[in-house]
């Protein structure tokens, strides 16, 4: 069976596979993982995905730079930005130029554990775990907007 451990590129693995490991995972190993060396291909793994699971259909009129803050890691915290406008979505982990329209602050394992779908993301939000700053009626559709994998 497939572990973090012998994983060499996050983008590689399926969103349902990422799912189930995420959720057979102790929490406190996805710390040391997130906390280590793989961090970075983890995050750039789930960014790198996001595309191919946005929903197009469900973004009519949308144009938006949603900013998302992991907090941790060695410079403090890392910032990747989802830009969707014309129906695509495209990811950075380089800050653009514009104000983004929503940014989000979340703990990695938190994170991981959201866009997995091994989360609920409102009750993260409810109960601090999550901290959304900016427009909030984007914030509460960000699930529909990407088709989330079930474990």
């Amino acid at each position: 069976m497939r572990d973090f451990s012998n994983i060499d590129d996050y983008a590689d693995i399926t969103p349902t596979e990422f799912a189930r490991l995420v959720k057979t995972t102790p929490s406190r190993e996805m710390e040391r993982l997130l906390n280590g060396e793989q961090r970075k291909a983890v995050l750039d793994g789930i960014f790198a995905r996001m595309p191919e699971s946005f929903r197009r259909d469900r973004a009519a009129g949308l144009d938006a730079v949603i900013q998302w803050t992991i907090t941790g890691g060695a410079n403090g915290s890392d910032t990747y930005e989802i830009r969707i406008a014309d129906g695509t979505c495209t990811t950075s982990s380089t800050r653009s130029t514009e104000h983004p329209k929503l940014g989000i602050t979340v703990a990695p394992v938190d994170f991981v554990k959201v866009v997995s779908g091994n989360a609920n993301p409102v009750l993260m939000f409810m109960s601090g775990k999550l901290k959304a700053k900016g427009d909030m009626s984007l914030a509460v559709d960000i699930p529909n907007l990407f088709e989330v994998p079930k474990a």
